[in-house]
């Protein structure tokens, strides 16, 4: 199986910690075999490859540019890394700006390696393109089934 994973980033502390319960559970039911793919960007992206990881899966990661680092938060950049080193294969999309245009692109190259995708996502459109929201449309229009998680008592600022 492969597992894809796409979600809001800047969650508030009770929407992660019921994110990171809800994350866990996919990633259990589904055992070691599993081969995620993440974007491991800080929130959903890393927990998710965290949890595939210390379940004994293994990890892809898709880097949208190579500015990409750069543009996540500071006090991200060492789980990043770590989670880079630990991935058996890494996809790059040759891009070098680090935008919505790229991370769009990187959201698809990531959907179409997936067999399924997770999406931790409100149910709102995106507030800029290449957002959740644009990744589940791009996952419906490809015929990548996608499965939402948005706990109950779930809020973003």
């Amino acid at each position: 199986m492969r597992l894809g994973i796409t979600g809001h980033r800047g969650l508030p502390p009770k929407t992660e910690r019921l994110v990171r319960l809800a994350l866990e559970g996919e990633v259990t039911r589904r055992g070691p075999d599993l081969v995620g793919i993440s974007c491991i960007a800080d929130g959903p992206d890393a927990w998710f490859a965290e949890l595939v990881l210390k379940a004994g899966g293994h990890l892809e990661v898709v880097v949208p540019a190579k500015q990409y680092r750069d543009g996540l938060p500071e006090e991200h950049h060492e789980t990043y890394d770590r989670l880079l080193k630990q991935a058996t294969e890494v996809h790059r999309t040759g891009l070098v700006e680090s935008n919505s245009q790229a991370h769009m692109t990187g959201s698809e190259i990531l959907v179409d390696l997936a067999d399924e995708l997770i999406a931790v996502w409100d149910g709102q459109p995106a507030r800029g393109y290449g957002g959740t929201a644009d990744v589940v449309t791009y996952a419906n229009r490809t015929g990548v089934p996608t499965r939402v998680i948005w706990p109950r008592g779930a809020t973003r600022d």
